[in-house]
């Protein structure tokens, strides 16, 4: 009986540790500060953000909100790019774009204010690659995948810092333990 007892005990640990894993893996809550301290290379600035969204239950579309203050330049644009910790990669998501025409700038993509907020919806329309990284346009699955594997970051341009000025990697929210 204690057997029977100890064995099930067991399995019931491990179902749980197995879902603990599974939700882990499929967070849908992002809340990121954006500094220059975390661009590549490292920049010194005033400039601060955040970037705080949630993802659907049916993993569809991304809600965010992207706020920033402070910079040391006037932005020109905002993305989400899929690269590692550390690194840079290419443009998946154009957040927001004051770049003059001609430009790589999607249409319907909003104008960035000076400084404040912008809030959107991301789906797979907003997916724009980076092909040459294997995501294609439209591929939301892909950037849903490499968002939840920490292979995402989110940042901003300025005038004074073209290449960023402020950054974050997207990682899983773990400051208030809900997925």
């Amino acid at each position: 009986m204690r057997r029977m007892v100890t064995l099930t005990a067991t399995l019931v640990l491990v179902v749980a540790s197995a879902a603990a894993a599974l939700n882990d893996h499929e967070f849908r809550r992002i809340r990121e500060l954006l500094t220059g301290h975390k661009e590549v290379p490292v920049i010194s600035t005033t400039g601060r953000g955040s970037f705080t969204a949630s993802i659907n239950r049916e993993g569809t579309e991304i809600n965010y909100v992207l706020k920033y203050s402070g910079l040391e330049g006037t932005i020109t644009q905002s993305h989400i790019h899929f690269g590692p910790p550390n690194n840079t990669g290419g443009i998946s998501v154009w957040l927001c774009s004051n770049l003059p025409a001609p430009s790589a700038t999607p249409p319907g993509t909003q104008a960035c204010p000076v400084e404040g907020e912008i809030e959107g919806v991301i789906t797979s329309v907003d997916v724009v690659g980076p092909t040459g990284q294997g995501i294609e346009a439209g591929a939301f699955d892909e950037l849903l995948a490499a968002i939840r594997a920490g292979k995402t970051y989110v940042n901003i341009h300025s005038s004074k810092w073209p290449a960023g000025e402020i950054r974050s990697q997207i990682e899983h929210d773990d400051h208030d333990g809900k997925h």
